[in-house]
């Protein structure tokens, strides 16, 4: 059992945008390497890149509406694994947490 009180840090920075978790991959190299940590970059960067592919295209909307939701969506996401990573959880996102722990499993 690792201690997830070291790579807790590293799990919370990845949180704090983009440049956040590519500081934490950088800080999870080889010799600092952490499963919970890999955890949670692995969720936190699939988290903003979706939101800036999926934002780009709901921007052409052009309804409040659907913007809104979809910031709301996003915001509560992240919310779900900020409090997850500050917690020492490993609780995948719902829908798409799965797909981002395939997608990003070399990190």
């Amino acid at each position: 059992m690792e201690n997830i009180d070291k790579s807790k840090n590293t799990a919370i920075i990845a949180y704090l945008t983009i440049i956040g978790s590519v500081i934490a991959i950088f800080m999870n190299q080889e010799e600092n390497k952490s499963e919970f940590a890999s955890f949670h970059i692995r969720q936190a960067l699939g988290l903003f890149i979706s939101f800036f592919l999926l934002g780009y295209f709901v921007g052409y909307a052009n309804s409040w509406t659907a913007t809104s939701a979809f910031y709301l969506f996003y915001f509560i996401l992240w919310i779900f694994g900020f409090t997850g990573a500050l917690q020492g959880q490993k609780r995948e996102l719902p829908l798409v947490g799965g797909f981002f722990q395939n997608t990003f499993k070399n990190l």
